[in-house]
């Protein structure tokens, strides 16, 4: 029966702290019937009922939840755009890939040109002449 208690007790303070954190950030417009000063003595000395009529009697309705966004005006004014997640930006994910291509063609760049100097230098030490007719253009 004791933990009853001490759990009923833990419920009654934890609705108070609620009721007084939402009545001291409410806005001026939101609260009804009294003035917060009042609201506030009144959750301080009676927690439970006190904070009960705060949340029945003491706000606004509906003020605690958020409300949605207002419906489309029928305006024909071009809608803000809202910052994008680099990794959901398509023109962000096109330069990497341009980028990303551009440096390999790059590197195949430089490894043809290797290639082509270490296959001359190889024919030139086997006697050789280098051929250039044989090999395609890039």
């Amino acid at each position: 029966m004791a933990r009853l208690y001490v759990l009923l007790f833990l419920v009654q303070i934890v609705l108070a702290v609620c009721a007084l954190i939402s009545c001291l950030s409410a806005e001026e417009g939101q609260i009804r019937a009294l003035p917060r000063i009042a609201w506030v003595l009144i959750i301080l000395f009676f927690p439970l009922v006190g904070s009960i009529a705060w949340f029945v009697a003491g706000r606004e309705p509906g003020s605690g939840a958020r409300k949605p966004w207002p419906a489309g005006t029928g305006s024909t004014e071009r809608p803000r755009r809202r910052p994008v997640a680099p990794d959901d930006d398509p023109e962000f994910l096109r330069s990497v890939q341009d980028r990303a291509q551009q440096q390999d063609q790059e590197l195949f760049r430089r490894w043809e040109e290797d290639l082509r100097r270490r296959e001359d230098d190889l024919r030139r030490r086997d006697g050789e002449p280098p051929r250039e007719g044989d090999r395609p253009e890039v």
